[in-house]
């Protein structure tokens, strides 16, 4: 995530940099920094500024992603996304299976999710 995708986040929020700084648990020079570009956003950062945004809409009724991708019985059996009913939150539970196979990473999560129709969905970025 960069400087102007987390700005443009937190005012899609409707937060100031101080309740930014509340919601997410760091400190408001964090905050600061990561909106000057001086610090990378944590992955952990960055999941939950993408939860506190994917809720903003959380009452409209959206499709799971096994439905949206029309996952086989089996390949939705092994996906903890199913396991939990967290089809609109896929991109949000770590050991999914996208594009036939688990995750290594955060930051390759995010690679495949950001390109995913159920992910822009919610985050609109």
């Amino acid at each position: 995530m960069d400087r102007s995708e987390f700005k443009f986040l937190r005012k899609k929020l409707d937060k100031t940099q101080k309740q930014m700084a509340h919601l997410l648990g760091v400190s408001l020079k964090a905050v600061h920094s990561y909106e000057q570009g001086w610090r990378v956003v944590p992955s952990a950062v960055e999941r939950q500024l993408f939860f506190l945004v994917s809720r903003l809409n959380s009452g409209s009724r959206r499709k799971a992603c096994w439905e949206e991708k029309n996952c086989s019985q089996e390949r939705q059996s092994e996906c903890p996304a199913c396991e939990f009913n967290s089809g609109d939150l896929c991109w949000f539970v770590n050991g999914t299976i996208c594009h036939g196979r688990v995750q290594d990473s955060w930051d390759d999560k995010m690679k495949l999710c950001r390109s995913c129709e159920v992910f822009i969905s919610q985050i609109s970025v």
